[in-house]
């Protein structure tokens, strides 16, 4: 069981990947601490701050056009694109940084050209690992991929709350720069079969074939139901550790940028947890029921995040909600990427990725009403609405979810 664990590692593209992957989530999380500080320090201002976590996530009405468009060029190619510009708004604001002109307007503009393309990053990501393994390592590889970002929400939280804290803002986007640059390196040597590529040649009509897409979805239940389960986590669950983090660590537990570096790293540390877990079970995982569960244990503990007004109690806390949250969200993914025919794969991720524009929502609604009735409010609110609309999901598409001889329950 062990060596199926690690069996995907033995593929050179997907090790290759895997180490891109790893350095960009990096850059990202140390970017996300760095700058939602920042602007936090500079302006005293949720509604900014909530601002600036949406802005992460500007692009995610184009993403199925990066899912068209890498079904077309490659998505290798798609990610080496994006990590290239990745590197040159770092590089940007580096040197606005090192100039001394970088303020609170400079970095929310930058924010938002980066999250034009973004969100459909983790998108493009599974596609392409989807292509390099076999169907049986799918959920083992989806899953150690997932282990990218979670390593990086620990080591980037904390190297990017420590760096700054030692060195100051602008040696940490030296780092970040370094970073971006090296993994655009490395998706430069992936290489997928030629197999897999065929639809290079087809003649593109992108309307048509974001119908297609479309169509496709609405044929399988089970996709269906699994796209609108992600825009609801992402609505009223992702807020409060895409975002918030800032707010809670400062407002609510009176404690420093270090402390939320910390606060970061306990959810990576247990979304990686998670990550592994599934790595190592593999096939045996009922995909659609597990995301379920782990749904409406993913809201729960939205309700008890609120109530905490303790840093320590409060990475108990985001410890289990990282796990839970890749307990839901991983073998959701699985199950998207099941039964699509090839060519018509980016657009349905991209299609998905649209799910992530709850979570812009989420925020900007979130900030107001923090402001007005409190954090523990907001979040019991949010917790609760989010578990009983998994329960009105699972009502409404039971027999092709939970059954454990449902389809979309094999992994």
């Amino acid at each position: 069981m062990t060596s199926k664990m690690f069996a995907p590692f033995t593929n050179r593209n997907y090790r290759l990947q895997w180490s891109s992957d790893l350095l960009t989530s990096c850059a990202t999380e140390m970017e996300i601490i760095i700058l939602g500080w920042f602007i936090l320090t500079e302006t005293n201002s949720v509604a900014l701050l909530t601002l600036y976590a949406s802005l992460q996530y500007a692009g995610t009405l184009i993403a199925p056009g990066f899912g068209l468009a890498g079904d077309r060029v490659g998505h290798s190619n798609i990610l080496l694109y994006m990590r290239v510009i990745y590197s040159v708004l770092a590089a940007a604001l580096l040197a606005l940084a090192f100039a001394g002109l970088l303020g609170p307007i400079s970095a929310l503009l930058i924010a938002g050209l980066g999250g034009l393309i973004r969100p459909s990053d983790l998108g493009i990501r599974n596609v392409l690992t989807s292509q390099i393994v076999p169907r049986e390592s799918l959920m083992t590889a989806i899953s150690l991929s997932r282990t990218t970002t979670d390593l990086a929400r620990i080591a980037g939280a904390l190297t990017g709350a420590t760096v700054v804290g030692l060195l100051g803002l602008q040696w940490g986007y030296l780092f970040i720069v370094i970073f971006y640059g090296t993994s655009a390196i490395l998706m430069r040597d992936v290489k997928v079969a030629a197999a897999v590529t065929s639809t290079l040649n087809v003649a593109f009509t992108p309307v048509r074939d974001f119908i297609d897409a479309i169509r496709a979805l609405r044929a399988t239940p089970s996709h269906l139901a699994s796209v609108v389960l992600a825009f609801l986590v992402n609505l009223t669950a992702y807020p409060f550790t895409l975002g918030l983090l800032p707010y809670l660590t400062r407002e609510v537990y009176g404690a420093d940028q270090t402390s939320l570096g910390y606060l970061v790293a306990a959810t990576g540390i247990g979304a990686m947890a998670g990550s592994l877990v599934l790595s190592y079970l593999g096939q045996l995982i009922p995909p659609a029921r597990t995301m379920l569960i782990f749904s409406v244990v993913w809201h729960v503990l939205i309700v008890v995040l609120g109530q905490t007004t303790s840093v320590w109690v409060g990475f108990f806390v985001l410890m289990l909600i990282g796990a839970a949250s890749m307990l839901c969200l991983l073998p959701l993914a699985v199950l998207l990427l099941q039964g699509v025919k090839p060519e018509l794969l980016g657009r349905i991720i991209g299609i998905r990725m649209q799910a992530v524009y709850g979570l812009p929502i989420g925020l900007l609604v979130s900030g107001p009403l923090i402001g007005n009735f409190g954090f523990s409010i907001v979040a019991a609110t949010y917790g609760t609405i989010g578990g009983l609309c998994t329960l009105l999901i699972l009502w409404r598409w039971y027999g092709h979810m939970w059954p454990i001889s449902a389809g979309s329950n094999r992994a």
